[in-house]
């Protein structure tokens, strides 16, 4: 995951000129931007708000809506746990807490040093392989705790 890019309105709105006289663009917007700075900073909502002619609560209720919208700054690896009924069957609960241990970080959370930040998705569609994890964008199929530390290896 690329470092991330502080939040710079002249940039933000560069972004958002180039999408003027269309229609519909504020999804399009709205990955640019989190490919540009890495997340959608708090500051975006007004800006967007008022160059597309929405209301606050019409941008940030997308920007909640959608979960792979992030408001903060990811880590540099994101690990991805799946929490569905599939993989919860096969052991995902120790799983769990298994990886917060060892990353040190809880679930949902980001590292203070940036590194890594832990999250629970439900399905990664890899249930006949259960507990399943993604490292960045790579998927693990059958993660018990010693195959989690081997895929971490190196993570912090």
């Amino acid at each position: 995951m690329a470092e991330h890019t502080p939040w710079q309105r002249d940039r933000a709105l560069a972004i958002v000129e180039s999408y003027r006289g269309q229609r519909g663009t504020l999804l399009p917007i709205l990955h640019d931007l989190q490919h540009e700075f890495g997340f959608i900073n708090d500051e975006a909502v007004p800006v967007l708000a008022e160059a597309l002619n929405l209301s606050r609560a019409e941008v940030h209720g997308v920007i909640s809506f959608y979960h792979d919208f992030k408001r903060q700054p990811q880590g540099r690896t994101v690990v991805k746990l799946c929490r569905a009924e599939a993989c919860q069957s096969v052991g995902a609960n120790r799983l769990v807490a298994h990886a917060e241990r060892r990353l040190g970080v809880t679930m949902g959370g980001t590292s203070a040093d940036g590194s890594v930040t832990l999250e629970g998705v439900f399905c990664l569609g890899n249930c006949a392989l259960g507990p399943a994890v993604m490292v960045d964008d790579q998927l693990h199929g059958r993660v018990d705790a010693v195959r989690f530390d081997s895929i971490a290896g190196d993570i912090r």
